[in-house]
């Protein structure tokens, strides 16, 4: 028998002898090795029965021997790579923590020159970049030799696989994993522009990863709750994983931390002025602000280090800040349905003020509506330097109850405004930022122009404003799915809100309402008791602060539809209390000054007293909107000899009205005054009534009136609601 048919038995005799006696089988292997030392087989099989027996060390040493004795075998080459694989396995099962130790067990040399021969032998870019990893990891001297090279080829690899996002596989391998060893490495020399290289990739990686948006939206469902259809639509519960990552690896903690922590370093290493210790963004930005007044007393390659430490520091504040801004405003952009519900908020001009007296120019042409009061309308009119100004010190009145952490949210916005300034101040770190966002590709960045666009409307660039709430509309179209018919989304819904207020600031009043009536027919009419009116509000009276003030309001139809009444009310009296007469304008604010009664109350009086002074009046919508007591008693009133006899002319029909009412016959007291109530409206003749029901009183009057006193249980908003729905050309008309 030949030496191979010997060792080819010894070899087969042993594996027979395993399930029955696994020392024997042993024996057999070791005799078969003294006698034919050289043989490959014989050494496998005896590193097979220790590996599948689980015997840590003994397996360790077969397997070194093999690696050395006979280093071109093919199986002993997978045999490491499954071993190697282990040991990037995210894993925790049995068989994958046993090769992982059974790995250990070899000499450290060993360890390293396995790896590095694994790594010549992959073929694959990721593969071969996390075995060179874990051999950088495991062995930090070799990151001087190794450490730049795979940051370039993970770099490389990404443009030559074209991928659509940083956010991939070799940029995450690249920033997370390898970046921090290199430059943490102060024995591998990196010139300046390749530290700065690396940080721009790190930066552009980290703010993407944690602005990303979830994988995808659903649409909008066919049923709502009447109160949330203006809250955030449902984000599916897909969880985000790289591609090419495990879902472990695909996770990062802590990434601003992180994006910060590489700023520092390369800071070090690039000899900015540094400071010791931890600081907070405010105390960063500060410093930097201080940096730029003198930095021009520097010479020319210290003026360059500290041009980019200003460069980056900024851009880094300002991109954090932005984040926690428009994270705490509209979280549903990056947090899917299963993290807690929280209803968006929209920055608003505050109109608080809607209810205070006109005053009126005489002197001002009466068209001019933008001149006609000396308030808010004409300190928030234009885009010029002096409104800007005022807008760096505008308040911005946010409930607590809406936003817990408001005072954290609010600075972060007022952090990332004077970023955004400090960064466009200076001509170079304006080319450059510009050259960082082009390159980033910013203008596509949906929660970044939500927040570009709060801010204008903070410095008051109204026109800009409206620029930028059309650049969203379409940035928003373009991402999103297509819609169901007649649902809009959130962000179409905030544009037209904020739209409004941007035309309202402006002077231009029937964009103003045009924009407010596009939005009612989306509103979901919040749940009220009855048509009591709203106490609270009332209780509070606003500091008038003449338009410097603005509102974070819920993007909720409970909280916008007042919002919107408001707005409508503003640009309707400005109308109605002109020198001219203007009788439906008058009509109009007196049906929106139902709302939030008696608030209102002092402006409704000044309307009676317009009325008296006109001696007549006429609004054919009185009685399908106007279902206030009070306003019907002093309509009622002003019909009598003691009210002046006022010819007023509010019923639309009178055979329609008598065909369709109640049997009369009672009354309701109010103030002393015993009023009666009606349905919808043109005008009649002249109609007296006394107070209370007598024989004077014309029928179809006092039926109407004895109607109307029925409806004042109505809920309020559903009047107001239909009003805005039913009557948008008239009411668009009225501002013509």
């Amino acid at each position: 028998m030949s030496a191979q048919g010997d060792c080819e038995f010894l070899v087969q005799r042993a594996r027979e002898l395993v399930p029955q006696d696994l020392w024997a089988a042993k024996a057999w292997l070791i005799t078969a090795r003294s006698l034919y030392p050289a043989d490959f087989n014989i050494q496998y099989e005896m590193y097979t029965i220790e590996r599948n027996a689980e015997r840590t060390a003994t397996a360790g040493r077969l397997l070194y021997d093999m690696f050395v004795n006979f280093p071109d075998q093919p199986v002993v080459w997978r045999e490491i790579s499954i071993i190697t694989s282990a040991l990037r396995n995210d894993s925790q099962d049995k068989q994958t923590q046993f090769l992982r130790s059974l790995f250990e067990t070899l000499p450290g040399r060993v360890q390293c020159e396995m790896l590095l021969k694994v790594t010549e032998q992959c073929f694959n870019t990721l593969e071969r970049s996390e075995m060179l990893l874990l051999l950088l990891r495991r062995f930090p001297e070799t990151v001087v030799q190794h450490g730049v090279g795979l940051g370039e080829a993970l770099l490389e690899a990404e443009t030559i696989e074209e991928q659509d996002s940083p956010v991939n596989c070799f940029r995450k391998l690249f920033v997370c994993d390898v970046l921090p060893l290199i430059i943490n490495n102060h024995d591998v020399r990196l010139p300046a522009n390749l530290l700065y290289k690396y940080l721009n990739k790190a930066a552009e990686f980290y703010i993407n990863y944690v602005t990303r948006s979830t994988q995808s939206e659903n649409q909008h469902q066919g049923a709502q709750d009447t109160s949330d259809l203006m809250s955030p639509s449902k984000r599916s519960s897909q969880k985000y994983i790289i591609e090419g990552l495990t879902e472990k690896s695909s996770h990062i903690v802590d990434p601003w931390e992180r994006l910060f922590k590489i700023l520092n370093v390369v800071g070090m290493r690039c000899e900015w002025q540094m400071d010791k210790g931890r600081r907070s963004c405010s105390d960063l930005l500060h410093r930097m602000k201080e940096l730029c007044r003198y930095m021009n007393s520097f010479d020319s390659e210290a003026h360059n280090n500290y041009k980019n430490q200003v460069l980056y520091s900024t851009m880094l504040v300002f991109f954090k800040s932005a984040f926690q801004y428009v994270s705490s405003i509209q979280p549903s952009l990056f947090q899917g349905p299963n993290a807690p519900s929280q209803v968006p908020l929209i920055l608003l001009e505050d109109v608080a003020n809607v209810y205070g007296d006109v005053e009126i120019d005489r002197s001002k042409h009466i068209h001019k509506k933008r001149k006609l009061a000396e308030g808010r309308e004409k300190t928030m009119s234009s885009d010029d330097e002096e409104c800007s100004a005022k807008g760096r010190n505008r308040h911005i009145v946010v409930s607590k109850a809406d936003l817990s952490n408001s005072i954290e949210v609010l600075e972060s916005f007022k952090l990332a405004r004077e970023s955004w300034e400090l960064l466009y101040s200076l001509e170079f770190l304006d080319k450059e930022f510009t050259r960082i966002c082009l390159a980033w590709k910013t203008d596509t960045w949906l929660w970044l122009r939500i927040f570009l666009t709060d801010m204008i409307i903070y410095q008051g660039q109204y026109k800009k404003a409206i620029a930028s709430l059309h650049h969203l509309a379409a940035l928003q179209g373009s991402l999103s799915q297509p819609q169901i018919t007649g649902q809009g989304t959130l962000e179409h819904q905030r544009a037209l809100i904020q739209l409004a207020t941007c035309h309202f600031a402006l002077g231009e009043y029937r964009m103003t309402c045009e924009k407010v009536l596009d939005l009612m027919c989306y509103m979901v009419l919040p749940i009220q008791d009855g048509g009591k009116p709203q106490e609270e509000p009332s209780k509070v009276k606003p500091k008038c602060r003449k338009g410097l003030d603005l509102k974070l309001l819920p993007c909720t139809s409970k909280a916008i539809m007042p919002y919107c009444l408001h707005l409508m009310l503003a640009c309707f009296k400005l109308r109605a209390f002109t020198d001219s007469r203007d009788d439906m304008a008058l009509g109009h604010v007196i049906v929106l000054l139902q709302q939030e009664w008696p608030r209102g109350e002092n402006l409704f009086l000044k309307a009676i007293s317009k009325i008296c002074q006109q001696g007549n009046f006429q609004y054919e919508n009185f009685f399908s909107y106007v279902t206030n007591i009070d306003m019907l008693e002093e309509f009622a009133y002003l019909r009598t000899q003691e009210g002046g006899k006022i010819h007023l002319e509010l019923l639309p029909n009178q055979g329609m009205l008598i065909n369709h009412c109640r049997p009369f016959g009672w009354s309701l007291q109010m103030s002393g005054r015993d009023v009666v109530s009606s349905v919808p409206l043109l005008p009649l003749g002249h109609h007296t009534v006394t107070r209370g029901i007598t024989k004077g009183v014309k029928e179809d009057f006092r039926l109407a009136m004895e109607r109307q006193v029925s409806r004042c249980g109505e809920n309020l908003m559903a009047v107001l609601h239909r009003f805005c729905i039913n009557e948008k050309i008239l009411l668009l008309q009225t501002l013509t």
